[in-house]
């Protein structure tokens, strides 16, 4: 028993072994991994593999969740007083972010535009939060105009979701050649799950059931294969999908 014992803190110590090099953890863990097994494997654990596992960002999205069904505008109370007590460019782009994610894309436009105003003009993330807004306000010319400039600036931040935003914005101006071209870019290019629903869901809203189903029957493979996790992630797309189709 005692050498089954000794066997399996070994096997725990090569398989944190193995995750400190996929992870490209210090190098110093192997050495206590493998002069201390069971010690340290006990501390790595704790120390680094909980805090990395899915076990750790389950735990903390249920908390997140919890939290935002018990107060969800906890945050926009603290980045406006944050921005009422101390009225600097980093809280009022902490209140931008906040409003937009409880759905005041107007007022959340307002702020990105008056950051855009000051020091942080070519900050990327501001130019997109400053596109995000406009459109969820309909306002798809600006909207447009922050991401024609975003991808000028910034080519590499962000690239798939400009692409995206780009093809959705041109496709509410009425501009439906352009945003197929942008579609079929974005979907070439990167390919991803999200840029396929939404290629998918417009396509289907414009009466291309050719396209619509192709692109459909290549999610539904991707969502057959997903673990409950996954389909928790993407509830608002898979959402979106159903109402689509």
């Amino acid at each position: 028993m005692e050498v089954f014992g000794l066997g399996i803190h070994v096997l725990v110590a090569i398989f944190f072994a193995i995750h400190v090099v996929r992870t490209g953890q210090n190098m110093y863990w192997l050495a206590i991994l493998f002069m201390f097994p069971l010690l340290g494997s006990v501390v790595y654990g704790i120390a680094i593999y909980l805090p990395s596992s899915r076990i750790e960002h389950g735990a903390k999205k249920v908390i997140s969740v919890a939290g935002k069904l018990l107060d969800p505008d906890r945050e926009l109370r603290a980045a406006k007083e944050a921005f009422e007590y101390t009225p600097t460019a980093q809280n009022q782009m902490r209140l931008a972010a906040a409003l937009l994610a409880a759905n005041q894309p107007q007022e959340a436009a307002q702020h990105y535009e008056a950051c855009l105003q000051g020091p942080f003009a070519s900050d990327p993330a501001i130019r997109l939060g400053a596109a995000q807004a406009n459109f969820a306000c309909a306002r798809f010319e600006a909207c447009l105009t922050h991401l024609q400039t975003l991808r000028q600036q910034s080519p590499h931040n962000a690239s798939e979701v400009v692409a995206v935003l780009m093809a959705r914005s041109l496709a509410g101006m009425g501009r439906t050649s352009e945003a197929r071209a942008e579609f079929e870019f974005a979907l070439q290019k990167y390919g991803n799950f999200d840029t396929r629903a939404e290629y998918a869901i417009w396509a289907q809203s414009l009466g291309d059931t050719e396209t619509a189903q192709r692109l459909k029957a290549e999610l539904d493979q991707t969502i057959n294969r997903w673990s409950k996790h996954n389909r928790e992630l993407n509830a608002e797309m898979l959402r979106r999908l159903r109402d689509a189709f």
